[in-house]
């Protein structure tokens, strides 16, 4: 097969394209296996495909959902994850489905050792899906991250380590000051699923997609996902 895993690309799609792709995939999951798994990320982007997929026929209560990152919040805090995907994804017959979040409520104070913990805690919560993952859905920023995997951050070697195989969640920070801690799912726990999604909006995204394509290179987190030999990908260009 060569040094690249496949690539497949979907040009002109819609989020109804998106999430019947997904619904398919986590059929064939649930009569394989007789449950599925599926990670998504947050931000505006996804909310049209949450809307479309909540609505699809599947056996709900069989789908175990993840975040595959998450901002360290309240539950009810407009930069939540948790709260997006529970007001967009997490309704009609989906409501069904099993959310597992990162970590339960925070605690009053926060610092670096309830950090530690949360990381901790999220591990412990992220073994009892079903692994490996059947779909992650990715997205893509305009420096070319995915997940919470910022360059320059700070952990950022680790979380793209893949011989870490004990780490599946570990904390990161944007390497320009943000508000906001973050959990995220390392580059060896999303190449663990059996299939990437990854979904590019507009030209400028679609340039730094085409660019991160043609080689791996750790300046550009996405390129990693694209260059591997591992995990199947397919691209949904809007």
């Amino acid at each position: 097969m060569g040094g690249r895993i496949m690539i497949t690309e979907h040009t002109g799609a819609t989020p109804a394209a998106i999430a019947a792709h997904i619904a398919d995939a986590l059929r064939a999951a649930i009569a394989a296996r007789g449950r599925a798994s599926l990670a998504v990320s947050g931000g505006k982007s996804p909310v049209p495909m949450f809307e479309a997929l909540r609505e699809q026929d599947l056996d709900w209560p069989k789908v175990s959902i993840v975040l595959v990152d998450e901002r360290v919040v309240p539950r009810d805090h407009e930069a939540s994850n948790t709260a997006l995907v529970a007001r967009h994804l997490l309704q009609g017959k989906a409501g069904a489905a099993r959310f597992q979040p990162f970590f339960r409520e925070l605690a009053p104070q926060f610092n670096a050792e309830v950090l530690d913990a949360l990381v901790q805690d999220a591990t412990a919560r992220i073994e009892t899906l079903p692994w490996p993952l059947d779909v992650a859905v990715i997205g893509m920023g305009e420096d070319a991250h995915t997940a919470s995997l910022f360059p320059g951050a700070p952990g950022y070697a680790r979380a793209i380590a893949t011989d870490d195989v004990l780490a599946w969640v570990v904390p990161e920070q944007a390497p320009v000051p943000a508000p906001h801690a973050r959990l995220t799912f390392t580059l060896h726990a999303l190449l663990e699923a059996r299939e990437l999604v990854l979904s590019i909006a507009g030209e400028t995204k679609l340039a730094v997609y085409r660019r991160a394509a043609q080689k791996a290179d750790p300046a550009l987190p996405v390129s990693l996902i694209l260059n591997q030999t591992r995990t199947p990908v397919s691209v949904w260009i809007t």
